[in-house]
Protein backbone atom coordinates (compact mmCIF):
# COMPACT_ATOMS: atom_id res chain seq x y z
CA UNK A 1 0.00 0.00 0.00
CA UNK A 2 1.08 3.21 -0.75
CA UNK A 3 2.59 5.21 2.52
CA UNK A 4 0.19 8.11 0.65
CA UNK A 5 -2.67 6.18 2.19
CA UNK A 6 -3.74 6.87 6.32
CA UNK A 7 -5.13 4.03 8.02
CA UNK A 8 -8.46 4.13 7.29
CA UNK A 9 -7.22 3.78 3.55
CA UNK A 10 -7.71 7.30 2.67
CA UNK A 11 -5.40 8.38 0.17
CA UNK A 12 -3.73 12.15 1.21
CA UNK A 13 -4.49 14.73 -1.70
CA UNK A 14 -3.77 18.00 -0.48
CA UNK A 15 -2.29 19.62 2.88
CA UNK A 16 -3.49 22.95 3.62
CA UNK A 17 -1.02 25.80 4.61
CA UNK A 18 -1.40 28.96 6.13
CA UNK A 19 -4.07 31.54 6.57
CA UNK A 20 -3.28 34.29 4.44
CA UNK A 21 -4.83 37.82 4.13
CA UNK A 22 -8.24 39.11 6.23
CA UNK A 23 -10.62 36.80 3.69
CA UNK A 24 -10.20 33.62 5.14
CA UNK A 25 -8.00 32.31 2.22
CA UNK A 26 -5.21 29.58 2.77
CA UNK A 27 -2.36 28.43 1.38
CA UNK A 28 -2.72 25.16 -0.62
CA UNK A 29 -0.68 22.36 -1.16
CA UNK A 30 -1.64 19.92 -3.78
CA UNK A 31 -0.26 16.58 -3.68
CA UNK A 32 -2.48 14.70 -6.29
CA UNK A 33 -1.85 14.34 -9.53
CA UNK A 34 -4.98 15.65 -10.76
CA UNK A 35 -5.33 19.15 -9.11
CA UNK A 36 -8.64 19.81 -11.61
CA UNK A 37 -10.71 17.48 -8.70
CA UNK A 38 -9.86 20.91 -6.52
CA UNK A 39 -12.92 23.19 -7.58
CA UNK A 40 -15.69 25.14 -5.87
CA UNK A 41 -17.84 23.12 -4.02
CA UNK A 42 -15.78 19.47 -3.72
CA UNK A 43 -15.39 18.33 -0.09
CA UNK A 44 -12.76 15.81 1.50
CA UNK A 45 -12.40 14.52 4.44
CA UNK A 46 -9.65 16.49 6.79
CA UNK A 47 -9.93 13.43 9.77
CA UNK A 48 -12.36 11.04 11.11
CA UNK A 49 -15.95 12.14 10.75
CA UNK A 50 -14.62 15.53 9.73
CA UNK A 51 -14.68 16.97 6.04
CA UNK A 52 -14.40 20.57 4.55
CA UNK A 53 -16.17 21.94 1.09
CA UNK A 54 -14.09 24.31 -0.70
CA UNK A 55 -16.06 27.47 -1.45
CA UNK A 56 -13.30 29.07 -3.75
CA UNK A 57 -9.78 27.67 -5.30
CA UNK A 58 -7.49 29.49 -6.88
CA UNK A 59 -4.82 27.08 -8.81
CA UNK A 60 -2.98 30.29 -10.19
CA UNK A 61 -2.14 31.33 -6.50
CA UNK A 62 -1.96 28.15 -5.14
CA UNK A 63 -5.19 29.45 -2.71
CA UNK A 64 -8.29 28.43 -1.12
CA UNK A 65 -11.12 29.27 0.83
CA UNK A 66 -13.21 26.54 2.97
CA UNK A 67 -17.02 27.41 3.53
CA UNK A 68 -17.35 28.85 6.67
CA UNK A 69 -14.51 30.69 6.57
CA UNK A 70 -14.36 34.18 6.32
CA UNK A 71 -11.46 35.17 8.89
CA UNK A 72 -8.13 34.66 9.14
CA UNK A 73 -9.30 33.45 12.82
CA UNK A 74 -11.62 31.02 11.13
CA UNK A 75 -9.04 29.80 8.55
CA UNK A 76 -6.60 29.23 11.21
CA UNK A 77 -7.89 26.06 12.57
CA UNK A 78 -7.07 24.31 9.30
CA UNK A 79 -3.63 25.03 9.07
CA UNK A 80 -1.62 21.77 8.30
CA UNK A 81 -4.77 19.98 7.88
CA UNK A 82 -4.37 17.19 5.04
CA UNK A 83 -7.11 16.36 2.47
CA UNK A 84 -8.03 12.72 1.87
CA UNK A 85 -10.01 11.28 -0.39
CA UNK A 86 -10.40 7.45 -1.34
CA UNK A 87 -8.81 5.70 -4.13
CA UNK A 88 -11.99 4.45 -5.90
CA UNK A 89 -13.45 7.94 -5.54
CA UNK A 90 -10.35 8.98 -7.26
CA UNK A 91 -10.44 6.88 -9.89
CA UNK A 92 -14.34 7.57 -10.33
CA UNK A 93 -13.63 11.37 -10.58
CA UNK A 94 -10.30 11.79 -11.70
CA UNK A 95 -10.43 10.73 -15.73
CA UNK A 96 -7.24 9.64 -17.36
CA UNK A 97 -6.35 10.45 -20.87
CA UNK A 98 -4.23 7.55 -22.61
CA UNK A 99 -0.81 6.79 -21.77
CA UNK A 100 -1.49 8.92 -18.30
CA UNK A 101 -1.47 6.77 -14.70
CA UNK A 102 -2.75 7.73 -11.21
CA UNK A 103 0.42 8.46 -9.17
CA UNK A 104 -0.78 5.72 -7.07
CA UNK A 105 -0.06 3.49 -9.25
CA UNK A 106 3.31 4.43 -10.32
CA UNK A 107 4.21 4.06 -6.77
CA UNK A 108 6.13 0.88 -6.37
CA UNK A 109 6.86 0.19 -10.04
CA UNK A 110 10.51 -0.98 -10.13
CA UNK A 111 12.64 1.05 -12.70
CA UNK A 112 14.69 -0.70 -15.73
CA UNK A 113 17.03 0.67 -18.00
CA UNK A 114 18.39 -2.11 -20.49
CA UNK A 115 17.09 -4.99 -18.30
CA UNK A 116 18.82 -3.46 -15.75
CA UNK A 117 17.14 -3.26 -12.21
CA UNK A 118 17.99 0.45 -10.70
CA UNK A 119 15.35 0.29 -8.21
CA UNK A 120 12.06 1.11 -7.29
CA UNK A 121 9.51 4.22 -7.29
CA UNK A 122 8.73 5.60 -3.57
CA UNK A 123 6.89 8.29 -4.84
CA UNK A 124 5.73 11.27 -6.89
CA UNK A 125 6.83 14.08 -6.76
CA UNK A 126 5.75 17.64 -8.79
CA UNK A 127 8.46 20.29 -8.72
CA UNK A 128 7.15 23.70 -10.49
CA UNK A 129 5.77 21.94 -13.22
CA UNK A 130 7.30 18.87 -13.95
CA UNK A 131 6.62 15.65 -11.88
CA UNK A 132 9.42 13.26 -10.61
CA UNK A 133 10.00 9.96 -9.77
CA UNK A 134 11.34 10.00 -6.48
CA UNK A 135 13.45 6.57 -6.90
CA UNK A 136 14.86 4.35 -3.84
CA UNK A 137 17.82 2.51 -5.81
CA UNK A 138 18.13 -1.37 -5.31
CA UNK A 139 20.86 -1.74 -2.83
CA UNK A 140 23.51 -3.92 -4.58
CA UNK A 141 23.93 -0.49 -6.85
CA UNK A 142 23.97 0.98 -2.95
CA UNK A 143 26.87 -1.32 -2.01
CA UNK A 144 28.68 -0.19 -4.91
CA UNK A 145 28.78 3.43 -4.08
CA UNK A 146 25.43 4.98 -5.83
CA UNK A 147 22.93 7.07 -4.06
CA UNK A 148 20.64 5.34 -1.51
CA UNK A 149 17.63 7.76 -3.44
CA UNK A 150 17.22 9.69 -6.76
CA UNK A 151 14.94 11.90 -8.97
CA UNK A 152 14.02 10.96 -12.77
CA UNK A 153 12.03 13.33 -14.45
CA UNK A 154 8.63 11.24 -15.38
CA UNK A 155 8.22 12.21 -19.22
CA UNK A 156 10.05 11.62 -22.38
CA UNK A 157 13.34 10.92 -23.19
CA UNK A 158 13.65 9.71 -19.63
CA UNK A 159 10.23 7.34 -19.80
CA UNK A 160 9.89 4.50 -22.38
CA UNK A 161 7.51 1.96 -21.11
CA UNK A 162 4.95 2.62 -18.40
CA UNK A 163 3.17 -0.78 -17.08
CA UNK A 164 1.20 -0.57 -14.30
CA UNK A 165 -0.12 -4.02 -13.98
CA UNK A 166 2.98 -5.26 -14.02
CA UNK A 167 4.57 -2.55 -12.33
CA UNK A 168 7.78 -2.05 -14.23
CA UNK A 169 8.84 1.45 -16.07
CA UNK A 170 11.50 1.25 -18.40
CA UNK A 171 13.77 4.35 -18.79
CA UNK A 172 16.44 5.87 -20.41
CA UNK A 173 19.04 8.41 -18.90
CA UNK A 174 18.01 7.15 -15.51
CA UNK A 175 21.32 4.99 -14.71
CA UNK A 176 23.26 8.73 -15.41
CA UNK A 177 20.97 10.16 -13.51
CA UNK A 178 21.54 7.90 -11.15
CA UNK A 179 25.49 7.96 -11.20
CA UNK A 180 25.07 12.07 -11.28
CA UNK A 181 23.50 11.89 -7.88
Amino acid sequence: MSKQYNQNNQLHIATIGKAVGLKGDMKFHDKSDFPEQFVKGASFSIGKNETITLSEVNHDRGLIKIAGCTTPEDAKKFTNKKLYTSYEQTKKTCHLEKGQYFWFDIEGCKIFEDDKYLGIVDEVERIGVVNYLSIITDDSLVKKGFAKSFLLPYHEPFILNTDVNEKIIKTSGAMDILEAS
